[in-house]
């Protein structure tokens, strides 16, 4: 089995690019998507129209890049650690969704939705203090 402190530093920075990327391309997505409105499929040509759209947008393919990033360093992750750990510690990327919401797509958060970012946080914070491996790799 790895020494804990091998997995931790890894395990951290693989975390955080979860964290930055995943609500990045999110956002990103959504910002690509607004100015294209409702997508109507109904008939051949709108789909064609749709997918024109949609895959000419830069922002669309910015999210598209993040999400990647993303997923390769989940993947990466939960090779090296529990799904226990990552999982939960890996929420703060609400957090990171609601900021990037607010300042990028100028939407308007509530109070209330703000305490709720809050408590996952400081779940993450608890998650953040046990060991990213408790079990033995196969």
């Amino acid at each position: 089995m790895r020494k804990l402190s091998d997995l931790g530093l890894k395990t951290f920075v693989a975390i955080l690019i979860m964290i930055v990327f995943g609500p990045l391309g999110n956002v990103l997505l959504g910002k690509g998507m607004k100015p294209i409105g409702a997508i109507s499929m109904r008939t051949p040509t709108e789909v064609l129209h749709a997918f024109s759209e949609v895959f000419s947008s830069t922002s669309i393919w910015l999210g598209i890049a993040s999400l990647i990033t993303f997923f390769i360093a989940y993947m990466l992750v939960l090779s090296w650690a529990d799904y226990s750990f990552v999982q939960p510690a890996s929420a703060a990327s609400y957090g990171i969704a609601a900021l990037l919401a607010h300042f990028m797509l100028n939407e308007a958060i509530s109070p209330l939705r703000w305490i709720g970012v809050l408590v996952i946080c400081l779940g993450v914070f608890l998650v953040s203090g046990t060991p990213p491996r408790t079990t033995d790799p196969a």
